[in-house]
């Protein structure tokens, strides 16, 4: 067994339409940091999906649904620390708005 620790998600904008980040491509991933920052001036929201492989994003595998973030806030999702996705699962998001929320995930894959 290798683990690797990575950037899962290298920083980025959370597009206001759902968007998969990241697949467990032929490894299991750990989620060991999932940080979000409101950047903009108002207040923002972001929803957070963990889905199974050939899934879709949905109301059955939503972690975090339209967390708000307050103008300049940092959030860090203790609910997907230590969170395990199985080969082919991946992490899905949407922003309330496209020009407000900045994303970083970190963790560890195991082959």
């Amino acid at each position: 067994m290798t683990v690797s620790v990575k950037v899962l998600v290298p920083a980025k904008n959370v597009e206001a339409t759902q968007v998969t980040q990241y697949t467990a491509t032929g490894v299991t991933a750990i989620i060991d940091k999932f940080t979000a920052t409101n950047y903009s001036g108002s207040a923002a929201t972001i929803s957070v999906n963990l889905v199974t492989v050939s899934g879709s994003a949905g109301n059955s595998n939503l972690i975090t649904k339209t967390k708000t973030l307050q103008a300049s806030e940092v959030y860090t999702f203790p609910e997907l620390v230590g969170q395990v996705l199985g080969v082919g699962d991946f992490i899905s998001t949407i922003a309330g708005t496209a020009t407000a929320i900045n994303m970083r995930v970190s963790g560890r894959e195991v082959t």
